[in-house]
């Protein structure tokens, strides 16, 4: 079915799901379930509330909050005025929310509770600096979504919904005429990119944008109505924004986690079929596993290995088409009885697929997930192609790859190597940054993604590393950083890493621990009372992760492999500005907060 736009979507779907649950979330200690009844009323009531408000056609509104239904909710309503939703991260510092809400020239904001009012207070008031001059965001009404305020500084979304409420007999014909009026040429959305470097750049994303993604997503048989997905993903990234609207779509059931660290327990309160995720939630699963596997004895270790070993030859054997014996059948059914089975109860036991994008998953991830009978399907794409690209499907997948193109995308191969990328879901510039749309939009239309690639025969695409990213040692040759971390971070203790070479001699790398398996290995040695950075710095942690990083140089080349590391006291986080929101590693900021380590290495 073809959509005028992103909020006729909405309601016809809701309108054909009436009276079947839509989301499923934890409050007052139990899971509630939310009808499709129930969440149209409320983005209905917000719709109202706003226009009773002045909130015109084209209104830039921004949204400060963690992941939430509400999040969606008040989403869907701005888009019902005809308005544009301009989201931010919930971990982002007071002076990027500024810059978002000063750059997209939003005039109406909501904040998620008294925390984030503060950083939009702090801009508007003390405003924040640019270029060496202080700017301010401009809004002329906020809303608070949790607690109460007094009315000077923010209405409750509460007392929102209904003002809306009373107002929509009359307001709601007004909304059905501005969902009438709306093409899919519309402007729904500006994104703002983390970006590793400099200010974020804000991709205008159309209702023809998403609606073209949703469509060639809609063709590849992940979920089907009445599944449910597990969602903790950011909603201000548009790999989480794309998911949900598919889940709209789809008429899935969402499951939204309480937060990161309830991840375990909600997803198995929840039991999802799909989940989407980055890899890092991937990572960190697979390097516990790793660690109870290395911390048993030795009979369950060699079960475990055997388990594996049977799981890793079905897994062949599916990815060639191949048939499976009756012989491996039943020693599946037997791994899976003694391994397996406990992997998938810790996912809630019906997991049909997973998905990963927003930066690359290391191969040995997939396979072994795929050997315990869990299919992760690795998908492309950033903000400015809104935001697939790629993606494996159930039925054609290739692990190291991020799969063939979705419908209606075409990419090709520059003569340097970089991707480039046409189609009806690829966004045509930035906001306000006309400079910087001309560098990733040549003359013919083709976005530049700045991503290093190659397809294959079959049109599978395989990324092999960021543009500007290359490492070239002083020898001449190139090395793929990504691919080194991804590498290390499969490794138990390893949380995150960072590998140096650029017209150097050779390669080095900093890492930081992991502290759960940090924690846990240091309670058996006697060290679980030092503080981070005796930790670091101790002989036996040294040697520990050394180990970890011989193990990865048994897979590199010469040129490529790590002859020096440095332990990190601290993760890396968003906080220290190490992290974007997104979860990946700012590589300059890292290289230049920890040169002198870096330094210490090569003299």
């Amino acid at each position: 079915m073809r959509y005028r736009n992103l909020a006729d979507m909405f309601f016809r779907r809701a309108a054909d799901l009436a009276g079947k649950p839509r989301y499923r979330v934890k409050r007052d200690g139990r899971w509630a379930e939310v009808s499709w009844d129930e969440h149209a009323r409320a983005v209905e009531e917000i719709a109202a509330g706003l226009i009773a408000a002045g909130v015109e056609p084209g209104t830039k509104i921004g949204l400060l909050s963690a992941t939430r239904p509400e999040w969606i909710e008040i989403d869907f309503a701005i888009l019902a005025c005809g308005a544009v939703t301009i989201p931010s991260y919930p971990s982002s510092l007071a002076a990027e929310c500024g810059y978002i809400l000063w750059n997209s020239q939003a005039s109406y904001g909501f904040a998620e509770n008294l925390d984030q009012l503060g950083k939009i207070e702090e801009v508007m008031e003390a405003g924040f600096e640019l270029d060496g001059r202080v700017q301010r965001a401009a809004l002329a009404r906020i809303y608070l979504v949790d607690g109460e305020a007094a009315p000077e500084r923010a209405t409750p979304l509460a007392v929102l919904r209904e003002q809306g409420r009373r107002a929509l007999p009359e307001a709601r014909r007004e909304i059905d005429a501005r969902v009438a009026r709306m093409g899919r040429d519309g402007l729904a959305t500006i994104v703002y990119t983390s970006g590793t470097t400099g200010p974020p750049k804000g991709v205008v994303q159309t209702h023809g944008n998403h609606l073209a993604t949703l469509e060639s997503m809609s063709q590849i048989d992940l979920v089907e109505p009445g599944e449910v997905d597990f969602f903790y993903l950011p909603l201000a990234h548009s790999f989480a924004r794309a998911a949900e609207y598919l889940g709209t779509l789809m008429g899935t059931v969402t499951a939204f986690a309480q937060s990161i660290e309830t991840i375990p327990s909600d997803i198995r309160d929840t039991r999802p079929h799909f989940v989407p995720s980055v890899p890092r939630i991937f990572e960190k699963i697979y390097a516990r596993i790793q660690s109870m596997r290395e911390s048993s004895g030795r009979v369950r270790r060699g079960v475990f290995d055997w388990a594996i070993g049977v799981g890793r030859e079905k897994s062949r054997r599916l990815q060639r088409k191949q048939a499976i014996s009756p012989w491996l059948s039943l020693r599946c059914r037997l791994a899976d009885a003694l391994v397996f089975s406990k992997i998938h109860r810790s996912l809630g036991g019906r997991v049909k697929y997973m998905l990963s994008g927003g930066a690359p998953l290391a191969r040995e991830i997939q396979e072994f997930f795929h050997a315990a009978g869990i299919l992760i399907l690795e998908g492309y794409g950033l903000t400015e192609t809104t935001p697939a690209l790629t993606i494996n499907r159930p039925d054609a997948y290739r692990f190291g790859t991020v799969g063939p193109s979705l419908p209606g995308v075409t990419l090709k191969i520059a003569a340097d190597g970089e991707i480039l990328a046409k189609g009806a879901n690829v966004a045509q510039g930035y906001f306000r940054r006309s400079e910087a749309t001309a560098e990733a939009w040549d003359e013919e239309g083709w976005f530049h993604t700045g991503d290093i690639g190659e397809i294959d025969a079959d049109g599978f695409l395989k990324i092999t590393d960021r543009k500007k990213d290359l490492i070239k040692t002083s020898g001449g040759k190139y090395v793929a950083p990504q691919n080194v971390e991804n590498l290390l971070k499969t490794q138990p203790h390893i949380s995150q890493a960072v590998l140096i070479g650029d017209n150097r001699k050779f390669c080095v790398a900093l890492v930081t621990l992991d502290s759960e398996e940090m924690g846990r290995w240091a309670s058996t040695q006697g060290l679980a009372d030092l503080e981070p950075p005796l930790l670091a710095r101790h002989p036996s942690v040294v040697e520990l992760i050394g180990a970890e990083i011989q193990t990865v140089n048994r897979h590199l080349a010469s040129y490529e492999s790590i002859k020096y590391f440095r332990i990190v006291a601290y993760d890396f986080t968003q906080e220290r500005g190490e992290l974007t929101p997104s979860l990946k590693v700012k590589r300059k900021f890292v290289s230049q907060k920890y040169a002198e380590l870096i330094e210490e290495m090569y003299r």
